[in-house]
């Protein structure tokens, strides 16, 4: 036994030294081992690689054995920093991935996928930009089956560590950062259509995502190189790729890292990235999901309420952006939901503005408080701006409905306000308040093209806007007109009458018009009055300027254009009569400015009104005036009242007849059929209405005024005229009709004005007295009906006792007795 068993030695070792122990290895092993040079430098042998490949592809049990053999060799390689081999392991891995797609090719997968994480582990730049091209090769690949179990977390990891590459050398630091890209490109293509995978939107992994490209989109540092080189231009690419691969899902887990890291990196001021930023992912994700985006950019807003003032105007400019792309588009229900917050981020930038008068009031941080100021002022106008552009990009039905929102959040004097207390900001904010909302909606309403007024001009709507219009701000009354004119100007006719002229050939503007619809006039019979009364009411507030009157003026050639059928001229008429006639008697003593500057509006309104009507007699009617105007008064014309050399006299003189437009030879004008004559004879007042009562106005006189129909109800004894056949009699003599008008106006004015307060409140509460005693009486007969034959029943001492009427004593009506 001893010698055989030395003998058998002998016979290992020899056949270990003549290297026959070489077939008995797997023949996995030795195909694989044949594909290494012995010189690394001559590359992958092919030859040998096309035999491996074959009996991959044949013997497809057999790659998960060669994958992890594989692994082994590539292991040992790379700690012993024999990167060539490294190299050629990873092509041959590269094409044993392309070549085999049979379902045995997952657990090789899992050896492939080791060892590119052994490559992008190691610190060599080489090393992890070669495993990052094998990786992105893999990702390419369309496999037959889902993974059930294969994650990325690593990858995501490592290939974010990479895109924040801070290398010494910027060209190996660019490599290694365009590599990182890829990278989660190769991640995000490999994931995002698996639904097995579904975790990669994951905040923890959208965190990591996000923000590794823009921080290469934000540091471009390499603008020159291009294409895939370029690690700004290829982190775009990949960020576009990832948003529109978006579902609906998960658009906010994608947004709110954007959002993150804007703030971290302090970005908002100035928002020079955050714009286009913000204009990539708008026209990346689809678009039925830019809602989430804008929700997403007003709930930031919330969380930045109290930041600077930079800050936030760079937030609203960004949502402005969102905006104007998502308005062309779908934005779903969150249209009220983007107001409702710019406006209440409005009010809180004027609270910031005012709201501090001790602090404002100190000498010491003055200049602090300026500044303060002029920044929020932009967010203001940043707010404005995407106010009025967000609603200038609506659909009409959804315009109409932003601009009932808007003008419910504008504080009216004397009026509840819901949504804006104005008490802490005082009249100084509350204008300013005022003045940003009618700014907007002049943007919202400007190329608004209704069908009917109705819809572009309902009560709901109208009503505090013509409060506005009483307001004693110029500034205000512009912003009302102007919204007018974009409501009512339907043909794009305002440009041609812009500015107050006396225009020589109306025809050669050539207006627009089509013949006014029934809806239209319904309209104006329902609220033609009201337009009127604020035209009236708005010409005679001193302090007007030319540019009021200017709008005053289009306001009247627009409704004329748009509005006027025959009925609404012979109004329209009336009513410039009505100014002249206020003008010239003067009651309240408006400065001699305003009355030649309402003398020239009119002047300039009939003369393009005579025009329109194409009425030959009406037309010389006006032209006759205002030739002696030319001649004896050029103060009354609109080109001479408003320059600043312009003489005025002290007073307008009521005898110099030709200088004025009368009633009786207007009426003779227009003695043709069509047009009631009869109703231009009778004086224009304007209404009174419910808003005259508040205390919006500052002054009593104008207030006061236009209650005489109401206060005539109310006149004292000595004031009351008695029903009398003299009444009568001068009732029918229309002579002398407005002169005993206009003498008890002044009567009730000067009552209301000089009589001491208690006496006007003892005379008001005899009134309600009087008013009370008469339903007192009224509900008697309707609780206690008078006696009746029958008898009426009477309660005494607890016992009801019946007690009846004899017929004789008791009173019928006259109708009834015969």
């Amino acid at each position: 036994m001893p010698a055989f068993s030395r003998a058998l030695l002998s016979l290992f070792k020899l056949l270990r030294v003549c290297g026959c122990c070489g077939p008995l290895r797997p023949r996995y092993k030795r195909l694989v081992d044949n594909i290494f040079p012995e010189d690394p430098k001559d590359g992958l042998v092919k030859s040998d690689m096309e035999k491996l490949t074959f009996y991959a592809v044949s013997a497809p049990e057999k790659l998960d054995r060669i994958g992890a053999y594989l692994a082994e060799r590539l292991s040992r390689d790379v700690v012993r920093h024999r990167y060539g081999y490294v190299v050629i392991a990873m092509e041959a891995l590269d094409q044993l991935l392309m070549a085999c797609h049979s379902q045995s090719i997952k657990p090789f997968v899992e050896s492939f996928l080791h060892m590119v994480a052994k490559l992008l582990e190691s610190r060599e730049p080489d090393l992890q930009v070669l495993g990052t091209n094998s990786f992105v090769k893999f990702a390419n690949i369309e496999e037959d089956t889902p993974s059930y179990h294969r994650r990325y977390d690593f990858f995501v990891s490592q290939f974010s560590a990479m895109c924040h590459s801070t290398h010494e050398d910027p060209e190996t630091r660019s490599r290694i950062r365009v590599a990182g890209i890829k990278g989660l490109q190769g991640v995000v293509r490999k994931t995002v259509n698996d639904e097995l995978q579904a975790i990669i939107w994951e905040p923890q992994h959208m965190d990591k995502l996000i923000p590794s490209m823009l921080f290469n989109m934000q540091d471009n540092e390499d603008s020159e190189r291009a294409g895939e080189e370029n690690p700004a231009s290829l982190a775009e690419s990949c960020f576009r790729e990832l948003l529109g691969r978006a579902a609906y899902g998960n658009m906010n887990n994608a947004v709110h890292p954007v959002l993150v890291h804007l703030d971290n990196h302090r970005l908002w001021d100035p928002n020079d990235f955050a714009v286009p930023c913000f204009r990539i992912i708008m026209y990346s994700i689809q678009a039925q999901h830019s809602h989430h985006v804008i929700q997403q950019v007003l709930s930031h807003l919330d969380t930045h309420s109290k930041n600077t003032p930079r800050v936030r105007a760079g937030i609203v400019q960004v949502l402005l952006e969102t905006v104007a792309i998502a308005a062309k588009g779908s934005i779903g229900p969150t249209v009220l939901e983007v107001f409702n917050t710019l406006l209440k981020h409005l009010r809180m930038s004027v609270d910031f503005e005012l709201g501090d008068g001790s602090r404002r009031n100190s000498a010491s941080s003055l200049s602090s408080t300026r500044t303060k100021e002029s920044e929020e002022r932009i967010v203001q106008n940043a707010i404005i701006q995407t106010i009025g552009f967000f609603g200038g990009n609506l659909p009409d039905y959804q315009r109409a409905e932003v601009m009932m929102f808007i003008m419910g959040k504008v504080p009216v004097y004397g009026t509840p306000c819901h949504t804006l207390d104005t008490v802490k900001i005082g009249h100084q904010g509350t204008k300013r308040i005022q003045t940003m909302l009618l700014s907007s909606l002049i943007m919202v309403t400007s190329e608004f093209k209704c069908k009917t007024m109705c819809a572009g001009l309902p009560m709901a709507f109208l009503e505090p806007l013509c409060s506005i219009s009483l307001m004693e701000d110029s500034e205000l009354r512009q912003l009302v007109l102007e919204i007018l004119h974009n409501i009512i100007d339907r043909h794009d006719n305002r440009a041609k009458l812009r500015g107050i002229r006396i225009i020589p050939n109306v025809a050669a503007l050539k207006i627009k018009r089509e013949k006014i619809s029934k809806q239209d006039v319904v309209f104006m019979k329902k609220h033609g009055q009201q337009l009127y009364r604020h035209i009236y009411l708005g010409c005679k507030e001193e302090d007007n300027v030319q540019k009021n009157f200017e709008l005053l003026f289009t306001a009247l050639a627009l409704i004329t254009i748009e509005l006027a059928n025959e009925e609404v001229m012979i109004d329209l008429m009336r009513l410039s009569i009505a100014l002249q006639d206020m003008a010239l008697a003067n009651e309240e003593n408006m400065p001699v400015l305003i009355r030649c500057g309402i003398m020239a509006l009119v002047a300039a309104y009939l003369n393009f009104l005579s025009q329109m009507i194409a009425n030959p007699p009406f037309c010389q009617h006006v032209s006759k005036v205002i030739e002696m105007r030319n001649l004896d008064a050029p103060y009354l014309l609109p080109e001479h009242v408003f320059r600043e050399k312009c003489v005025l006299p002290e007073s307008l003189d009521r005898d110099a007849v030709g200088l004025y437009f009368q009633t009786a030879d207007l009426a003779e004008a227009l003695s043709v059929p069509g047009y009631n004559v009869e109703r231009l004879a009778i004086p224009y007042i304007p209404q009174v209405t419910d808003e005259d009562r508040l205390p919006r106005r500052k002054s009593f006189v104008d207030t006061i005024s236009l209650q005489v129909d109401i206060l005539s109800n109310s006149l004292p004894d000595q004031l009351a005229e008695e029903i009398t056949f003299e009444t009568l009699k001068k009732a029918i003599d229309t002579t002398g009709l407005e002169e005993q008008e206009r003498e008890r106006r002044r009567q009730v004015m000067e009552k209301f004005q000089k009589a001491p307060f208690e006496e006007i409140a003892a005379h008001c509460e005899s009134k309600a007295n009087m008013l009370h005693d008469r339903l007192a009486q009224i509900f008697e007969l309707t609780i206690r009906p008078p006696p009746s034959p029958s008898g009426t029943v009477t309660v005494t001492s607890g016992h009801a006792q019946y007690q009846s009427v004899p017929v004789y004593e008791m009173k019928f009506p006259d109708l009834c007795v015969y």
